[in-house]
């Protein structure tokens, strides 16, 4: 993970949310209700809309993080970084079921004068570059038949070392470079801005 963490994420225009989803990297979705969070990896996620912003995900039926969003309505997609890979695939690998991530992979959410206080306490994963804090839409329809959850963005955030002016800016910071999950446990990490 990275040594540290900007003192406070900059808040995102909601108007430029969906930017922080376009370029496809997978995603780790964190809900909590009850007293029990748990965090998943996700890596079918996109923007949709822009204002208000929304963003639609699948969260299979078989996994515990479902039964807290559909319980508390509301769930968290934060973007992992390079250095987190190892993170996300034990997070991915692992059911919340019967386990506790935060003690058995060292998962941790941002906290005290690190978390924004519009963040409603809900867990955003620390070390992750950007953070979209969502209430559900629920389409019971389309949930059962195709696991896919449409929300609305109610605040975004980023970290302002590869965020800002709404553009993503990884030069000489590889290890905060998003993931991207193309299947059989291999990732890719994007490259050079190409301006036009």
């Amino acid at each position: 993970m990275p040594d540290t963490l900007p003192p406070r994420p900059l808040a995102v225009p909601l108007a430029k949310a969906y930017r922080l989803l376009n370029h496809g990297p997978t995603v780790l979705l964190s809900a909590e209700h009850g007293g029990r969070r748990n965090t998943m990896a996700a890596a079918w996620n996109m923007p949709l809309d822009f204002d208000p912003p929304k963003v639609a995900v699948v969260i299979d039926k078989a996994v515990f993080t479902r039964g807290l969003v559909e319980a508390s309505g509301r769930f968290v997609l934060s973007l992992p970084c390079a250095a987190q890979r190892s993170l996300v695939d034990a997070v991915g690998g692992a059911s919340g079921r019967s386990l506790d991530k935060e003690a058995a992979f060292g998962l941790r959410y941002l906290a005290g004068e690190a978390a924004p206080a519009e963040s409603g306490g809900q867990p955003l994963v620390a070390g992750s570059v950007a953070w979209l804090a969502c209430r559900r839409l629920p389409q019971p329809t389309i949930e059962q038949a195709h696991d896919l959850f449409l929300a609305e963005v109610e605040a975004a955030w980023a970290d302002p070392r590869v965020f800002s002016n709404g553009r993503w800016h990884f030069d000489g910071h590889d290890a905060l470079r998003t993931l991207h999950h193309v299947a059989g446990g291999a990732y890719f990490t994007p490259g050079t801005m190409l301006q036009g």
